[in-house]
């Protein structure tokens, strides 16, 4: 039997991003994590901390993550 509260939790969960002006609704949580963290990677500058800033609200849960200060 699991125990474990968070393994009988949903695998996906919906979350929105608004990044740069785009704002993009997401049916899986892990997926939004995979693209703002290939982004941060794969970018510089202003870019890198536009998709930082969204992968941190990412990391910490949030269901709406923003790259300003709304």
């Amino acid at each position: 039997m699991l125990k474990t509260p968070e393994l009988t939790m949903p695998r996906s969960r919906k979350v929105t991003t608004v990044c740069n002006g785009r704002r993009e609704v997401w049916t899986d949580y892990e997926d939004a994590k995979a693209y703002f963290l290939e982004l941060m990677m794969s970018t510089d500058g202003e870019e890198h901390e536009r998709a930082e800033c969204v992968y941190i609200q990412l990391l910490h849960g949030l269901d709406e993550c923003s790259d300003g200060d709304e």
